[in-house]
C-alpha cells in the first residue's frame, strides 16, 4: 500500500510539471514612463502571475526598485488562451481588472476600470 501511494504522489508531481501554463516564460513588456521590463511569469496556485525580473531604460539595465514586484496577479486561465485577474501598474502604483490573451509569442494584456469601460492595453513579446 506504501509503494502504490508514493507511486501515486510521484506520478502528480511528473503530471504537474508537465502540465505546465504555455504563459510561463520571460517576457518584455512595452516600452511604459521610457522604460521597460521583462517579466517572469509562472504558476501560483491555479492561476499565473508575474513578476518584474530585469529593468531597463534608454541607457541599458538598470535596478528598478520594482524588481521583484507582482505586476500581473494571480491571472486564471477561462480557456482558449485568455485569462483574468488583476494588473499592477508602477508607475502610479495602482492595481487594475485585468485581462490577457495569448496568441503564440505575444500576450495581449489589458488594465481596466469601471468594470471594462476604460482600459489600457500592452502587448508583450516572449523573450524565453
Amino acid at each position: 500500500m506504501k509503494k502504490t501511494l508514493t507511486l501515486a504522489a510521484a506520478l502528480a508531481g511528473f503530471a504537474s510539471l508537465a502540465a505546465a501554463d504555455p504563459a510561463e516564460g520571460i517576457w518584455q513588456t512595452q516600452v511604459d514612463d521610457r522604460a521597460y521590463a521583462y517579466v517572469t511569469m509562472s504558476t501560483c496556485g491555479s492561476a499565473v502571475c508575474g513578476t518584474i525580473s530585469r529593468t531597463f531604460n534608454s541607457d541599458g539595465e538598470y535596478q528598478s526598485e520594482n524588481i521583484g514586484r507582482q505586476i500581473v496577479i494571480d491571472m486564471v486561465p477561462q480557456g482558449g488562451g485568455s485569462y483574468e485577474g488583476s494588473v499592477w501598474r508602477p508607475s502610479n502604483d495602482k492595481i487594475y481588472i485585468g485581462k490577457m490573451d495569448l496568441n503564440g509569442d505575444r500576450l495581449s494584456l489589458r488594465g481596466c476600470v469601471l468594470g471594462g469601460l476604460i482600459c489600457a492595453n500592452q502587448t508583450w513579446a516572449r523573450i524565453q
